[in-house]
């Protein structure tokens, strides 16, 4: 599959539950090629950045700390952009667009330089800090990047200056392509990854969702574990009383992690 998104998007934020069930769900038949879209060369208006953001946050329901976009926002997405594809260097590009990812949307971090997005790198288990410092300076970086907005532009619907954020493309069996612009519905989703010719695994229990992706919000945990409702945030307080979870209130939702 081909992931078409930024690190900064906050609809790719809500997108999350979307995809960390596909990941679960159906294991090895889904391997991501993440391509870095370049949302902003410049955040000329903060304030409408944080609009969307909001926006997002609302539609989705994941944790949000909008605040970033008052007190400290990014100057551009594009140097986020260029450390994702400098961490798949190592194949550890998924990893760091969700530690970026968490910084931007819940931890307020300006991860616009290259000393923040270096010491981001350090929060992803067997990344090689010191081989990612030179490959985010290398020239090859900046040539795969500007590979990627090509492959977003050529990918663009008819009249769209480029492809929508996050939008997803599923080569099928016999090399047919399925295409989902501009959504976040785990469920819309997955039927993208059935036509595919994907192969349901079964989902995990809440416990297991948890200990495999280490840090994981209340609506991950309702998409991945199939728990719509109340039913993901009560199982999830219940295992924090047990003292199995560790709760982290992110402003307008929580983040769960392993005692």
């Amino acid at each position: 599959m081909t992931y078409y998104t930024d690190p900064a998007c906050p609809w790719s934020w809500a997108a999350e539950p979307a995809v960390r069930r596909l990941l679960v769900e159906f294991g090895d038949d889904i391997s991501i090629t993440y391509v870095m879209g370049g949302l902003a060369r410049e955040f000329r208006t903060p304030i409408a950045t944080m609009r969307h953001v909001l926006d997002a946050a609302d539609a989705s329901g994941m944790p949000t700390d909008p605040r970033l976009w008052l007190d400290a926002p990014p100057v551009s997405s594009y140097p986020a952009c260029q450390a994702v594809k400098a961490a798949a260097e190592q194949g550890l590009d998924a990893a760091y667009l969700r530690v970026v990812r968490e910084g931007l949307m819940v931890d307020r971090l300006k991860l616009d330089s290259t000393a923040a997005l270096t010491d981001a790198a350090r929060r992803v288990p067997g990344l090689d800090v010191e081989r990612f410092a030179i490959d985010l300076g290398s020239a090859a970086i900046v040539e795969a990047f500007g590979a990627d907005m090509e492959r977003a532009r050529a990918a663009a619907p008819d009249g769209e200056r480029r492809v929508p954020f996050p939008s997803f493309a599923m080569r099928g069996e016999a090399g047919e392509v399925h295409w989902l612009y501009d959504s976040t519905d785990p469920a819309e989703l997955r039927r993208v990854a059935l036509a595919a010719g994907a192969a349901s695994q079964g989902l995990p229990s809440v416990a297991d969702a948890v200990r495999r992706f280490g840090r994981i919000a209340t609506p991950e945990v309702a998409a991945v574990c199939d728990r719509p409702g109340p039913l993901a945030a009560a199982e999830l307080w219940r295992l924090a009383a047990e003292w199995k979870l560790r709760p982290e209130r992110a402003l307008t939702g929580e983040l769960w992690s392993p005692a």
